[in-house]
């Protein structure tokens, strides 16, 4: 049977139109940093090559060699800034770092990463492949929603999530704001685009 994590990893599914408290796996994700306006920077879209390039020749080596096929899964990011406002109030993409990912089963090894990073190579693909890496994420608690619209609305959904929800819930914010396209943008209009937006979180005074 051909495996899809999305539909194991309870963490890939979340509400819409409000916020829930998760326990996030430690997991293992194909990743590639960058930094700048993800609709005009050359960087950005040669990682998002990178990352699929690998992640389907990753695919093909664990069904071909391991006897084990699996659905490829979405990209991710993670984004921070020195100042949060560009996310949410100034929305100032040009002061955006990132992390591009795609996660990878739990039985991939970093040996298979090295063999579907050659191969790619091999082929002339995106020159980020030599940027990428293999690394494993441990978020722990985290609050989510599932937001469904245009990635430029997502300003008022994260507002209310740092301003309102996490100051009532007594959490506030560790690690790095993390999205996760469920839709191509390619292929979906702005307004059915669904994203799962996530915050790493810990009580207040830990």
């Amino acid at each position: 049977m051909k495996v899809d994590l999305k539909k194991q990893i309870a963490a890939y599914t979340a509400p819409r139109g409000s916020f829930e408290i998760v326990e996030v796996p430690p997991l293992r994700y194909l990743m590639v940093d960058g930094h700048g306006d993800p609709n005009t920077s050359e960087l950005y879209r040669d990682a998002v090559s990178a990352i699929f390039g690998v992640a389907y020749k990753l695919k093909f080596l664990s069904k071909v060699d391991l006897g084990r096929d699996y659905v490829v899964m979405p990209l991710e990011g993670l984004w921070w800034s020195d100042d949060m406002a560009s996310f949410t109030t100034q929305r100032d993409k040009s002061r955006w770092s990132w992390t591009m990912m795609s996660l990878v089963p739990d039985w991939i090894e970093p040996s298979h990463v090295e063999r579907a990073r050659e191969a790619v190579s091999e082929k002339g693909g995106s020159p980020a492949v030599a940027a990428l890496r293999f690394e494993e994420l441990a978020e722990g608690r985290c609050v989510q929603t599932l937001h469904v619209g245009s990635y430029d609305d997502e300003a008022p959904v994260l507002e209310e999530m740092h301003h309102r929800f996490l100051p009532d819930a007594g959490l506030r914010m560790t690690g790095r704001h993390h999205e996760i396209y469920l839709t191509d943008p390619r292929r979906s209009a702005p307004e059915r685009l669904r994203t799962i937006l996530r915050q790493p979180v810990e009580p207040v005074g830990e």
